[in-house]
């Protein structure tokens, strides 16, 4: 018992530290801005930039192959930060400052095709087959994925409401120095 019990260990020993020296010899050099411009974004992986999440766009954004205007969820914040960052200017003549939205479903028009639940990538839709849905309003990041996907436009985005639970303090704005 005990020969078996010891050389289970010498094994997981050795097995361990070739998988731990595999891990540094055999790593991968990441982009040390990508992982900045990650950081910066919010990480709601919701799509709306046309990546399949955050680290993708931001993996793109240090390739310079998207504009700092990509992220919706993010707002203004988001774009002056990403272009402070790389160095660039950002257009936002065409931005327009949004709430934050959830989606919301008429129970009159719901036929229960189940169709939003496939479509929801954080799981924020309720319901079964033949049955009305429901939005879990505290987990909805606002993608808007469900909204076309509805066959009785029984779905609509409402802004989400300012109450104490939501409601944020804006970021201050960093002290100029005086000069004299």
């Amino acid at each position: 018992m005990l020969l078996a019990v010891g050389s289970l260990a010498v094994m997981g020993v050795a097995l361990g530290g070739i998988l731990g020296a595999a891990a540094r010899f055999l790593a991968v050099e990441e982009n040390p801005l990508e992982e900045e411009l990650k950081a910066m974004l919010p990480g709601s992986q919701c799509g709306q930039c046309g990546f399949v999440g955050c680290g993708q766009a931001a993996a793109a954004l240090a390739r310079g192959e998207a504009p700092v205007t990509l992220c919706p969820p993010g707002g203004k914040a988001v774009v002056e930060a990403l272009a402070k960052k790389l160095g660039v200017t950002a257009d936002l003549s065409e931005h327009e400052e949004k709430l934050p939205e959830h989606a919301y479903i008429i129970e009159d028009l719901c036929i229960g095709c189940t169709r939003c639940i496939r479509e929801c990538s954080v799981d924020a839709i309720l319901g079964a087959n033949k049955l009305m849905h429901a939005v879990i309003t505290d987990v909805c990041h606002g993608c808007k994925k469900c909204v076309p996907v509805c066959p009785t436009d029984a779905i609509i985005m409402k802004p989400i409401e300012v109450t104490v639970g939501t409601w944020h303090w804006s970021k201050p704005e960093a002290a100029q120095p005086v000069v004299h």
